[in-house]
C-alpha cells in the first residue's frame, strides 16, 4: 500500500477504534442464513459470508469498477478523499490527496480511464454540500489534480461504459421545473473536459419528486432512473432516450426500489430494496435494504435476492455496481442507522468462479 493509502487507512482505524474487527465486532457468530427465517439475527454479516462474498476493503463507499474491471475507485468517506483500489494486488492509491479539505462525494470512471468526480469545492454543511454539487474531471495521469467542468448536479450520475455519454440531473431553474434529466457527451479534445450536445430527456414538476439517472444500457439508448421521493418508496424505471417511452420496471408502488448497476446484458439490473422487510419486519425504506437482481422486462416479477445483510440486526448492503464482464458486483457494507450513501467497506460478490 503507498503512503497516501496507508495514511488513510490508518486514520480511519483511529477514527473507528475496532472497525478492522468487522461489522459488529462485539457480537456472537450465528449460524448460516436459511430461507426460513422469519427474524432478523444477531451477529456480524461479515463474519458469516458465503463463499461467492469476499470482502476487498474495510473502510469507505460508493465503489465504481474500472472499464477493465482491474481496479475498483471509492470514496474514503462521505466530503472526503477519492481511492483506488486494484482488485488482484489489493493495493491502494488516494487519488485526490493532493488536494487540500477534499469535500467529495463520488469518484466513477470515464470510458477512456480518467476519473469523474461529484462533490462541493469546499465542505460548508452537509445539506448544503451534499446537493448541486460540482462535476469534476480528473485525469488517469499520476499526480494529476481534479478540475471543475463547469456543470452543477443534484446526486448521482450515469456513465456509459462504452462512451463518453453522460445523464444527470439539475435542479429547479425558476420555469416551474423542479428537476430534470440531461444527457450530454465529455469533450475532452481539448485537454480539458467540457460537456457538448446536451439534451433534456425528461422534466419534473412534483416537488416531491427528484430525477436521478442511473446507468445507461443497449448500447446507451435506453437508461434506467428513478424519482427520489423523501421518505417514500421508489420505482426502477427506465428511458428510450429517443422515443422518451417510460417503463416502470419495479411495478412495487409500495415497497423501497432503488435501481444501482446495471448488468452488461441490458437485461438486469440490480436493485436496493426493501422485500424483505414483509417477513423480518422494521421500518421500511433506506434503512433496511439489500440487493436484489431485477429483471428488465416490466412484469417486477423476475426477482433474485443477492445479498442477506438485512437477515442481521443493524445490517444492510448497499450501493451496488456491476462489472463490464459480469463476473463479479462490488457493493458496500453498512449499517441499517447510516444515511443514504455511507458504507463501511466493500466488497465483491462473484457471479462466477473468480478464476
Amino acid at each position: 500500500m503507498n503512503q497516501p493509502g496507508l495514511k488513510i487507512l490508518l486514520f480511519f482505524i483511529f477514527l473507528y477504534p475496532g472497525s478492522e474487527k468487522g461489522f459488529a465486532q462485539s457480537i456472537h457468530k450465528v449460524n448460516e442464513i436459511t430461507p426460513a427465517l422469519k427474524k432478523r439475527k444477531v451477529g456480524d454479516p461479515l463474519k458469516n459470508l458465503p463463499a461467492n462474498i469476499e470482502v476487498l476493503t474495510i473502510f469507505g463507499e460508493r465503489a465504481d469498477i474500472s472499464p477493465d474491471n482491474k481496479q475498483v475507485a471509492f470514496m474514503a468517506k462521505t466530503f472526503g478523499d477519492a481511492m483506488l483500489i486494484d482488485i488482484k494486488s489489493k493495493s491502494i492509491t488516494c487519488l485526490t490527496c493532493n488536494v487540500p479539505a477534499a469535500a467529495f462525494l463520488r469518484v466513477m470512471h470515464l470510458s477512456t480511464g480518467d476519473y469523474l468526480l461529484i462533490g462541493a469545492d469546499h465542505f460548508e454543511n452537509i445539506s448544503v454540500s451534499k446537493k448541486n454539487t460540482d462535476l469534476w474531471f480528473l485525469s488517469k495521469v499520476p499526480g494529476s489534480k481534479p478540475v471543475k467542468i463547469g456543470q452543477r448536479v443534484n446526486e448521482g450520475v450515469a456513465l456509459s461504459k462504452k462512451s463518453l455519454k453522460i445523464a444527470f440531473t439539475e435542479l429547479a431553474t425558476g420555469d416551474g421545473i423542479v428537476s430534470r434529466l440531461v444527457v450530454a457527451d465529455i469533450d475532452l479534445s481539448n485537454g480539458t473536459a467540457k460537456l457538448v450536445n446536451r439534451k433534456t430527456v425528461l422534466e419534473s414538476i412534483d416537488k416531491d419528486c427528484s430525477l436521478e439517472a442511473q446507468d445507461f444500457y443497449n448500447n446507451d439508448t435506453k437508461m434506467t432512473f428513478f424519482c427520489y421521493i423523501p421518505n417514500g418508496a421508489f420505482d426502477v424505471k427506465g428511458i428510450d432516450l429517443s422515443t422518451k417511452k417510460i417503463t416502470d420496471f419495479s411495478n412495487a408502488p409500495t415497497f423501497f426500489n432503488e435501481p444501482e448497476g446495471i448488468f452488461p446484458d441490458g437485461k438486469y439490473t440490480a436493485v436496493e430494496m426493501d422485500r424483505q422487510c414483509q417477513w423480518l419486519g422494521g421500518q421500511k425504506g433506506s434503512a433496511n435494504i439489500d440487493i436484489w437482481k431485477l429483471k428488465l422486462d416490466g412484469s417486477g416479477k423476475d426477482l433474485l435476492r443477492l445479498t442477506h445483510f438485512n437477515d442481521y440486526e443493524g445490517g444492510k448492503a448497499a450501493n451496488p455496481v456491476i462489472a463490464t464482464n459480469g463476473k463479479f458486483m462490488a457493493f458496500q457494507a453498512a449499517r441499517s442507522t447510516d444515511p443514504p450513501g455511507m458504507g463501511h467497506g466493500l466488497l465483491l460478490y462473484w457471479f462466477r468462479d473468480k478464476k
